[in-house]
């Protein structure tokens, strides 16, 4: 896999956190969940991220935790059933995922296998960055968004 390495800044975000296994259902939280909520409060057009609480493969799939985020500005009141987090800045192995929903969680193994193997991955939180202007193919459900590891000064 061929990745990058970036410095990414702090962001400040506001989340909805699901709670349950991970897979398909994530991507049903994001449609009828965060979305609605997203544009009712004039959230939407923001870069969005999706940020793994636990690590599926030591914790019950019934407590995984899930926080799908959009950006918000310093100023901005996150207001309940919202809370206010911090994705901090650091340096970060970047991986541009291009696929489907299904096709994620394999891309994460993937990823996250290489990073092992080579040294290079660090304590930290990780996440899926998905662009201010993300769209998803709706005869093929394809998607383009990175993941984000963090790395080893």
């Amino acid at each position: 896999m061929k990745y990058e390495i970036k410095e990414l800044p702090e962001v400040r975000v506001a989340y909805l956190r699901y709670k349950g296994p991970f897979g398909a259902a994530i991507g049903d939280f994001w449609k009828e969940v965060f979305t609605p909520w997203q544009k009712a409060f004039s959230l939407a057009g923001k870069v969005t991220y999706g940020v793994a609480q636990d690590d599926p493969s030591t914790t019950p799939a019934s407590e995984s935790r899930y926080d799908a985020c959009v950006e918000v500005a310093a100023g901005y009141a996150v207001q309940p059933p919202a809370k206010e987090a911090v994705i901090p800045a650091g340096r970060y192995a970047v991986y541009s995922f291009k696929g489907t929903g299904d096709q994620v969680p394999a891309a994460w193994g993937e990823f996250f296998g290489q990073l092992h193997a080579e040294g290079k991955a660090d304590a930290g939180a990780c996440f899926e960055r998905y662009p201010a202007d993300y769209a998803m193919d709706p005869a093929t459900g394809v998607f383009e968004s990175e993941l984000c590891i963090p790395v080893k000064a």
